[in-house]
């Protein structure tokens, strides 16, 4: 299993937070359960075909998000912290279909991108049945943005908003 040991960075990491209109235990089941996940993770124009989740420490997270043009981007990870609904702390790296590490200079990326990535997800629960989720990356926010992995992940996000309005609509 990869390490949680990140090189710290001088530089500002990304970060992003987004209040959910629904309870935290919901956003919490959404964020992590691969029936929910193969609806919102990749950002709009991506799919997701494949998701699997071992939600324990030590646990792997194997997804698969589909661009546009039919590339499949894999990514894999292992759960390092755990506490349920308040807080996720993995690494993340590319993988192959096997998940198996990859290089990211085998998804386009050059030299500079990190080999794997920390991320702290915490879930606030906020009044009237709202959510506060914060994604700290240990990626320099300028490689982040470089890449696009800002944009990325709040038009994941915003998908992540539809999967819950989706999702309370029908409990209604």
């Amino acid at each position: 299993m990869p390490s949680r040991k990140s090189k710290p960075s001088k530089e500002p990491t990304l970060v992003l937070t987004r209040i959910f209109d629904a309870p935290r235990d919901l956003v919490f089941k959404v964020w992590t359960d691969p029936r929910h996940i193969v609806n919102w993770w990749g950002p709009g124009g991506f799919t997701s075909p494949y998701a699997t989740v071992d939600l324990r420490v030590g646990g792997a997270m194997h997804y698969c998000m589909r661009g546009p043009d039919g590339k499949d981007y894999w990514t894999k990870g292992f759960f390092h912290e755990i506490i349920v609904p308040e807080k996720i702390v993995c690494t993340m790296f590319f993988s192959d279909k096997d998940g198996n590490m990859c290089s990211p200079a085998d998804y386009g990326m050059t030299g500079d991108f990190p080999q794997e990535m920390l991320d702290t997800v915490t879930f606030a629960a906020l009044p009237r049945n709202k959510t506060r989720l914060t994604l700290r990356r240990s990626t320099p926010l300028a490689i982040s943005k470089r890449y696009m992995e800002d944009q990325g992940w709040n038009s994941s996000l915003d998908k992540l908003a539809a999967e819950l309005a989706r999702i309370t609509k029908k409990a209604k």
